[in-house]
């Protein structure tokens, strides 16, 4: 134990729908361990017994008990102390959290995905020193996290950063009523950009597949098609972002998920908001983040607290 009477190393579990991983982190966040697994689809047995095995596996090679943070894909509701809004729906309704610290008889700290993205940012990443930080995870669904003073935000529902189920700010009469979203609604953030939206706006212009990366590469080539749908969605997500900084004005903006690759986007997308944002001056910061595609694992090992 450290001087606080905590476990110097921390656990993150990051329980993804194809994969999931688990690193040990020290008290600097140096990984001592890092494994990834394939996610056993469907089975909510499965999942506890994976979780299980990956922190007894990752304690055995540090020779002790650690704390232990998992993000997830959905949330678990604060009045049912059920998981919902989960991508994995095998895990919907079911006590996760209990059955959690049962399976590792210990206190375990659960977040949303999302949540713990921008939590290990703005621990040690893109949004390290910064009091708000907005995560936003740009992949084959949108959704966001908010830390404040390096700690989640949850809500009192707990769905605090549901970014990407509000309506796209702003619409033109070409964006109404909008794709329908598998969530029942129309016109989602989502549904304009995610990784899948992105690529059926480009088959439509240009008649053929590109992925995100080969669309950026095709642009900055000089493809007429790939450049103006890539401007399409830029200032979509201008406006989008926009609407967060009216109402939360982060510090630091950290875009996660494949779309956080394409590079203009972190020059291009804020010079496009200034004209939505209420104020004189917009001094927020829109930046990629530090850790990849492990930040989510790092930030729920960050779940417990950290020294200052």
């Amino acid at each position: 134990m450290d001087g606080t009477g905590r476990p110097p190393f921390r656990i993150g579990i990051d329980l993804g729908g194809t994969k999931t991983e688990a690193i040990v982190l020290s008290s600097v966040g140096e990984v001592l361990v890092q494994e990834r697994v394939p996610t056993l689809k469907g089975s909510y047995e499965a999942t506890i017994e994976t979780i299980r095995a990956l922190v007894s596996g990752a304690e055995a090679k540090v020779g002790q008990r650690c704390s232990v943070g998992i993000g997830i894909p959905g949330t678990v509701s604060r009045d049912t102390g059920l998981v919902k809004n989960a991508n994995s729906t095998w895990l919907i309704g079911h006590p996760l959290h209990r059955d959690l610290e049962a399976a590792l008889e210990r206190p375990v700290r659960l977040q949303n995905d999302a949540n713990c993205f921008a939590v290990s940012e703005a621990v040690d990443g893109a949004g390290k020193g910064a009091e708000i930080v907005f995560g936003v995870i740009l992949g084959t669904g949108v959704g966001a996290g908010i830390a404040i003073r390096r700690e989640a935000l949850e809500g009192r529902n707990g769905i605090a950063g549901e970014w990407g189920h509000n309506p796209l700010p702003a619409p033109r009469d070409d964006e109404r009523p909008g794709v329908k979203c598998y969530c029942g609604r129309h016109g989602c953030i989502e549904t304009f950009l995610c990784g899948p939206a992105l690529e059926r706006q480009y088959r439509a212009a240009a008649g053929q597949f590109a992925d995100a990366r080969e669309i950026a590469a095709r642009a900055e080539a000089g493809e007429k098609v790939a450049e103006t749908v890539l401007q399409r969605y830029e200032e979509r997500l201008a406006r989008a972002l926009a609407h967060v900084i009216n109402i939360l004005d982060p510090d630091v903006i950290v875009l996660g998920g494949g779309l956080s690759n394409v590079r203009r986007f972190y020059e291009s997308v804020p010079r496009l908001w200034e004209p939505h944002v209420f104020s004189d001056i917009v001094s927020t910061k829109l930046r990629p983040p530090v850790h990849g595609d492990s930040s989510g694992v790092r930030g729920a090992a960050w779940l417990w607290p950290h020294e200052t």
